[in-house]
């Protein structure tokens, strides 16, 4: 069965070839151009992935974003000006998963949207062998999908749970950025830094004691993260 993807763009003249791309990869596209319609449609439907524009009438992507998120965990891909880095770090904290600034190729678009969906099957079925890792007071349960701090339930988007298990995974051992990009989104580091960042930052809110004096997600300055074994 074709993968769902609901794209929320009022330029008709973004949203043609990307449309028109998306159906030659196979995907089953859902076009609407106003925010409201596109809540109610996704209260209606289920979808695979969500690519969204944030500026819209009526609601904004941001606010279409953050309500998505109070029910659902799909992937969120969102298009954005190519001046408004200050929303797109709200954005990736309301819990997008990936942006691509205007202009863009209908290309790279296309690479991040496999990239996501590869990512998401990948988790799905490895959730299926009902695997659990612990690395000090830190919990993940895969079938459940499911994170522990101190047999402490914590809320984590996908990209962040997908972050949090690979850092897990590799506990004691740096992981550079372009290991993380490629292993997280796909695709190979482009320079573009604000994504990881804002995700690292918001790991550390919900692990670290102190998230302004990290112990366990630690930077290692230049090279990329390291998820340091708790003492």
């Amino acid at each position: 069965m074709a993968n769902k993807i609901l794209l929320v763009e009022d330029e008709h003249s973004i949203a043609e070839p990307i449309i028109y791309n998306l159906k030659q990869e196979g995907f089953a596209v859902t076009h609407v151009d106003e925010g409201p319609i596109a809540l109610e449609i996704f209260g209606e439907e289920s979808f695979d992935l969500i690519i969204l524009d944030l500026m819209l009438p009526e609601i904004s992507g941001l606010d279409i974003c953050r309500s998505i998120r109070k029910d659902s965990n799909v992937p969120i891909i969102m298009v954005t000006a190519k001046d408004s880095e200050a929303d797109r770090v709200t954005g990736l904290e309301l819990g997008a998963d990936d942006y691509v600034t205007k202009p863009f190729s209908v290309r790279e678009l296309m690479s991040r949207v496999r990239a996501v969906l590869r990512r998401t099957t990948t988790t799905t079925k490895t959730n299926k062998n009902d695997k659990s890792i612990k690395c000090g007071n830190i919990e993940i349960n895969l079938s459940k999908y499911e994170a522990k701090v101190d047999d402490k339930s914590i809320d984590l988007t996908p990209r962040e749970f997908e972050l949090l298990y690979a850092f897990c995974e590799n506990e004691g051992n740096l992981m550079s950025r372009e290991q993380i990009f490629d292993e997280i989104w796909g695709y190979s580091f482009i320079g573009n830094t604000k994504t990881l960042d804002v995700h690292i930052q918001r790991i550390r809110e919900k692990i670290e004691k102190d998230p302004r004096e990290p112990k366990r997600l630690v930077t290692v300055r230049g090279v990329g993260y390291k998820l340091v074994t708790d003492g």
